[in-house]
């Protein structure tokens, strides 16, 4: 009886076993797709460590050896590899400049020194022994002189300009003094001449040196000039120079183009965690040598005071990365949005080890775009003609390119790195094909970058700006050594010439004292003095 009692029905046994199995299912399931999970996030982790390692210890150019490319077209082409899109074959079938081609126009070996500069010579003859001929015992006769040219250096130096004003009275009645009128002056009341402003101004935003460093460089000279002075003389001269930007913003937007883009920039604020807070630095660019730089205090306002009110008023195209500050300006029309293939290639870039046959076509096909854009440069063409060239080469490897990438888009894993670059290039699709219908834009917004980078190299020398003021200083005399740059201009001569006259020349002949009106005045003979003459 008690045996019977404790036996266990098998239906109730063989019910509870199938729980447990379906327990066990259902727990090796989750456990399953949890393993997947982390693989996927650790997978990610390692994109974003390689990412970060890149960035503090690889070398920043973003460079791929052709080598690298065509490696991934011709693993593509084995029996077991899917065949690559034709777009590939379309852009290598692409005319690749010829060596000679490449370095035409770069110079190799030791250049002659510039035969402008000033040359102090020194004649070295023999004497004695050494002109006897030791065949014939007689002296030797001079016929002709090697050249040997050393350059050498000579440290700054500070002048001082003395005025000295006559002064007049009548002797007979001991009447009223007249004294001759000073000319006007940089900074009223202030000592230094316009050369010694150019200095300061061109070491710190062209040189990028701190202010103290050019007080020491001065006391060096012989010329104690504390960092506090130096500071307001560059408040002063930006001040002075202000409506040459306002000037050059004006024009900028009465062009067809205008590239953007922004850095980040500290600024001290004592109200702010840590004492600083992270501002912006922002650069638009229309015609070459017309760059201008604008400071917006905070992310929170870049709507307010960024490009929306840099732009307001303007038509026509804008060229920048896939930042959302801009898209409110492209909803009215007026502004149309054109994309930038390097951020689009950047991103690919990324994720060329990850995913390398995929990334190397479409680096493959972008190389060949830009391949395009080198034979335009080289042969000069004109918008037209450009245009022309786009239309017969690129257009047909964008279109399969972008076809490709329609197509690839569902395969591709989610949150990697290919998933990021297939997704900004298809969001992006018709702004970055809008440079095919215009030979005006640029394939990419690089010029503005590299604009950018002035501000970039500074920043690791002075760290931050004092204050919001300090700021806005910076981008006014970033905008016009950023554009003498890119014109060839020494912004050293430009600005002493600039500072000497601003303050008398006519405000409805502004135009002529930016870095472009410069140029062209000096190009035609029609400026006023050689700006080098520091006397």
């Amino acid at each position: 009886m008690l045996a019977s009692a404790i036996m266990v029905d098998p239906a109730e046994k063989a019910r509870q076993l199938e729980e447990e199995n379906a327990r066990l299912r259902s727990e090796r399931d989750r456990l399953v797709e949890e393993n997947a999970r982390l693989a996927s996030e650790n997978a990610l982790l390692r994109q974003k460590v390689e990412e970060l390692s890149r960035q503090l210890f690889g070398r920043s150019a973003e460079q791929v050896d052709a080598t690298e490319l065509a490696k991934a077209v011709e693993e593509s082409r084995e029996p077991d590899a899917s065949p690559p899109p034709p777009f590939v074959a379309e852009a290598m079938d692409v005319e690749t400049p010829t060596a000679e081609e490449r370095e035409k126009g770069k110079g190799h070996g030791r250049r002659p020194l510039p035969t402008d500069l000033p040359r102090d010579t020194a004649v070295h003859a023999l004497s004695g022994a050494a002109l006897r001929c030791p065949i014939c015992g007689l002296e030797r006769e001079c016929f002709g002189e090697e050249v040997t040219e050393v350059a050498d250096y000579v440290p700054g130096s500070i002048r001082v300009k003395v005025h000295k004003r006559l002064k007049y009275r009548c002797v007979p009645c001991q009447g009223e003094v007249v004294c001759a009128s000073l000319p006007p002056m940089p900074i009223e009341k202030g000592r230094p001449g316009a050369g010694l402003l150019a200095f300061v101004v061109n070491g710190k935003y062209g040189d990028h040196l701190p202010l103290n460093r050019l007080a020491a460089i001065l006391g060096r000279d012989g010329v104690d000039i504390s960092r506090s002075t130096l500071c307001d003389w560059v408040d002063e001269t930006a001040f002075l120079l202000r409506p040459i930007v306002a000037e050059m913003a004006r024009s900028m937007k009465q062009g067809p183009v205008i590239g953007a883009d922004e850095t980040g920039v500290l600024v001290l604020d004592k109200k702010a965690k840590g004492g600083t807070r992270k501002g912006r630095m922002w650069a638009y660019r229309g015609a070459p040598g017309e760059v201008v730089f604008k400071h917006t205090a905070t992310k929170a306002t870049y709507e307010k005071d960024g490009p929306a009110e840099f732009l307001a008023g303007y038509r026509g195209k804008l060229q920048a990365d896939a930042a959302n500050v801009f898209d409110a300006l492209y909803k009215s029309g007026d502004i149309v949005e054109v994309g930038c293939m390097a951020h689009c290639r950047r991103k690919f870039y990324k994720a060329k080890d990850a995913f390398p046959r995929e990334a190397g076509w479409a680096l493959a096909a972008i190389r060949s775009l830009y391949r395009i854009e080198a034979e335009a440069r080289q042969k000069g063409l004109t918008a037209d003609q450009r245009r022309a060239l786009r239309q017969e080469k690129a257009k047909p490897i964008v279109d399969g390119f972008f076809a490709w990438l329609h197509g690839l888009a569902p395969t591709v894993p989610p949150r990697t790195l290919l998933a990021t670059a297939v997704g900004y290039a298809l969001n992006q699709e018709a702004a970055l094909k809008r440079y095919l219908d215009d030979g005006r834009l640029s394939i990419d917004n690089n010029d503005v970058e590299r604009a950018l980078r002035q501000v970039a190299v500074g920043r690791n020398a002075w760290l931050f700006a004092g204050s919001a003021k300090g700021a806005e200083v910076g981008a006014t005399l970033y905008s016009l050594v950023v554009s003498c740059r890119e014109l060839g201009i020494d912004p050293w001569a430009y600005l002493r010439d600039v500072i000497d006259r601003v303050s008398t020349h006519p405000a409805s002949r502004v135009a002529e004292l930016t870095p472009r009106g410069w140029k062209a005045a000096r190009a035609a003979g029609a400026g006023a003095p050689a700006a080098a003459d520091s006397s």
